[in-house]
């Protein structure tokens, strides 16, 4: 699969390790803008970090001519992340014609510190001007 640029994902300072056969690793070193208030990090990046990967991992299995959008993602925050490096990976667990359904798993230096479960659309990707 070939990378996609997305801005916002790059802006964030993460990076797409891996995409491939339904699976994807995407990674964080972490930074001091990243945090919140307490000194964690903070809730957005890891639900950016989350959705992306579950995305990668969407997309992974699809023909040439087709995407896929976030329909709905759920997150829990098992405890906060402090360290360095966070790593998500996701893998999908059902893929239909129209739907794609992800789990993604996110550590904090090797501990899982968050689970989500995402339902992503399969469509067509729009014709470009």
């Amino acid at each position: 699969m070939q990378a996609i640029k997305f801005p916002f994902l790059e802006h964030t300072g993460a990076t797409l390790k891996r995409a491939e056969a339904g699976e994807a690793e995407v990674e964080l070193h972490v930074q001091p803008h990243h945090l919140q208030h307490l000194g964690f990090v903070h809730g957005g990046v890891i639900s950016t970090l989350m959705d992306n990967t579950g995305w990668y991992a969407a997309v992974s299995n699809l023909d040439e001519g087709f995407t896929a959008v976030t329909m709905e993602i759920k997150i829990n925050y098992l405890k906060p992340a402090s360290g360095k490096h966070l790593l998500a990976s996701a893998a999908v667990k059902r893929q239909g014609r129209k739907t794609a359904f992800v789990t993604i798993e996110l550590h904090d230096e090797g501990k899982l510190v968050a689970f989500a479960t995402g339902t992503y659309a399969i469509m067509e990707e729009p014709q470009q001007p």
